[in-house]
């Protein structure tokens, strides 16, 4: 309905307003250590009601005790659109799986969805500011979500890969430094 499009369309003012800030650079990171197995459940739980109507099966195997020195807020940024992603172009009855592992100094978080995919081609741009790649995604604009995602990835110096296949399914996997166990 109309307040849905007003919703989509605040949504995205916002995600503008912040993506240009971090161009522009006036956003700097505050780094705080917190748990990130926590921020990911708490990011996921607000979707709830929407895995609920789609009876979406969610899959998480986290990690106790993954600590990281970053941006909480900006982070936060990350999961919620990977997961509103996830969700979005999963079909009913679909699979949302969460993982997070610590290897070596970092910290290896999976997110994963049943959903369309996305082709090889689309895939080389999907962190473009505005790439649309095919009319699917690009009515849902996820594209400014994306850039963001990968402004902030890059501004805290993880990494991000995306591995998908067309109507299997779509892996988005961050890497980044977990702090030092004392």
């Amino acid at each position: 309905g109309v307040t849905d499009g007003a919703r989509r369309l605040a949504d995205m003012m916002t995600n503008i307003l912040k993506l240009n800030k971090l161009e522009k650079q006036q956003i700097y990171p505050k780094t705080e250590e917190y748990d990130l197995g926590e921020q990911l459940c708490e990011c996921l739980l607000q979707f709830e009601n929407i895995w609920e109507e789609k009876e979406i099966e969610i899959e998480t195997e986290i990690a106790e005790d993954v600590k990281v020195n970053t941006d909480e807020e900006l982070l936060s940024l990350v999961w919620n659109n990977l997961f509103s992603n996830a969700f979005k172009f999963t079909g009913k009855n679909g699979k949302v799986s969460l993982s997070l592992k610590s290897e070596n100094e970092y910290a290896i978080i999976k997110i994963s969805d049943t959903g369309i995919g996305i082709s090889k081609e689309v895939g080389k741009h999907i962190f473009d500011k505005f790439y649309q790649g095919d009319t699917s995604h690009a009515t849902q604009g996820n594209g400014l979500g994306l850039a963001l995602v990968k402004r902030i990835i890059d501004i805290t110096g993880s990494d991000i890969l995306v591995e998908s296949s067309l109507n299997v399914g779509t892996t988005f996997t961050v890497k980044m430094q977990r702090s030092k166990n004392d």
